[in-house]
């Protein structure tokens, strides 16, 4: 018996439960509601978020082949590093992105310091361009 309550914990839904009132066995309980992945996929909660939604630009060194719904991902995991690392950090992880194909990063660095400028990046002490060129793509 006590074998059995075990084998039965740990059940998986790969979609979102709903139910009311207290849920002893999924079979016995017709107040159970499972919607289907094909509705999940049109559901709010799943929408890959566009720029208009966002009121942002986009990233300009997202690489070519990622794929649009892994865009705003990478964007986001940029916008996080430059916001909490220093330039050497933020730099090294640049590349370490660009190896993985994440990210097409510019021939001029000066360029890249006024993205990641606008993306949130600081820009006082030791945040310089001149700090920056030192680690861009070494």
């Amino acid at each position: 018996m006590e074998r059995k309550a075990n084998e039965m914990m740990g059940v998986t839904f790969n979609g979102q439960v709903t139910f009311q009132g207290p849920m002893f066995d999924i079979h016995d309980n017709k107040d159970v509601h499972i919607e289907k992945l094909d509705k999940m996929e049109n559901s709010p909660a799943c929408d890959i978020p566009t720029a208009e939604k966002r009121q942002e630009e986009l990233c300009l060194f997202i690489h070519p082949s990622v794929p649009e719904q892994q865009e705003w991902q990478v964007h986001d995991e940029i916008k996080r590093l430059v916001k909490r690392q220093g330039l050497q950090e933020i730099c090294k992880y640049l590349l370490q992105m660009k190896e993985e194909r994440l990210v097409l990063l510019p021939q001029l660095a000066e360029k890249a310091y006024n993205e990641l400028a606008r993306m949130g990046m600081p820009t006082g002490d030791g945040y310089s361009l001149k700090t920056f060129m030192k680690y861009y793509q070494r």
